[in-house]
């Protein structure tokens, strides 16, 4: 399936976090918390400003980003779990 996000929405797919502590210890899925660091997989258009000009977005696809802990939408796309977010809700790039 393809998806295409619309205005300044952004299709972002989680990363996955390190299972071991820098102790040794091993973490369970169940104590884990979802990461808040992804991979831009789409972004749309950018959202329209006062006058009715297109802003583009910031972030393109293939950016490493950080997002706020309860941002976006959970879906998923062919058997991943991807975000749907605003471009606004995306912290910063990760360079």
């Amino acid at each position: 399936m393809k998806l295409k996000p619309l205005n300044d929405r952004v299709l972002v797919k989680r990363l996955e976090t390190e299972e071991k502590t820098a102790g040794g210890i091993y973490i369970p899925d169940s104590a884990k918390e979802k990461p808040m660091k992804g991979e831009v997989v789409a972004a749309g258009p950018g959202k329209l400003d006062e006058a009715g000009k297109r802003v583009k977005p910031t972030v393109k696809a293939g950016d490493l980003v950080l997002f706020a802990k309860y941002a976006g939408t959970e879906i998923s796309i062919d058997g991943e779990e991807h975000l749907v977010m605003r471009e606004d809700d995306i912290l910063a790039i990760v360079e």
